[in-house]
């Protein structure tokens, strides 16, 4: 894969920019994403598959219905569940939701922090990352069999830090 090296880059800077984990769900067919990228600590991952959050979490909600940005805070009168109570529980205390969708493709993003709120420029450059990215594996028919086997495997790994 030519473009690796520049993925590996992109995901190490969200790391640092999310330092409380993130969840990338890259172009989604009905619900299963293509690539799916989740860095959240192992116990959120873990509760939250096992009570099933997916199907009540507001930032997924909000990510099919709509493209664009949202703070967490501005979802908490619509999660009826607690979804975001449950993941402050988790240190993810502050965070934002980015959904794009250009030629009909969906990718639904989120990134969290858990000392402070994303500054404008972080947010700026996390969602230029993601528009990146989304562009970049939005042609994966062009991929080589070992090219998309490589972009798999890194989702799984970073999936299971």
């Amino acid at each position: 894969m030519n473009d690796s090296p520049s993925i590996m880059a992109a995901i190490s800077r969200l790391d640092l920019l999310s330092p409380a984990g993130y969840a990338m769900a890259f172009h989604i067919s009905y619900t299963t994403p293509k690539f799916l990228f989740q860095t959240y600590n192992s116990q959120w991952r873990e509760e939250y598959s096992k009570q099933g959050l997916v199907l009540q979490d507001p930032t997924v909600k909000w990510g099919f219905e709509n493209t664009g940005k949202i703070d967490w805070r501005d979802l908490t009168d619509s999660d009826e569940s607690g979804v975001l109570e449950q993941a402050r529980a988790h240190g993810l205390e502050h965070g934002f939701t980015f959904s794009l969708a250009p030629n009909n493709s969906k990718t639904i993003t989120s990134f969290a922090r858990g000392d402070r709120e994303c500054t404008a420029a972080e947010i700026t450059e996390i969602t230029a990352i993601v528009a990146e990215l989304h562009d970049y594996t939005a042609d994966i028919d062009e991929f080589s069999s070992t090219e998309l086997a490589q972009l798999k495997q890194m989702s799984v790994d970073f999936t299971h830090h």
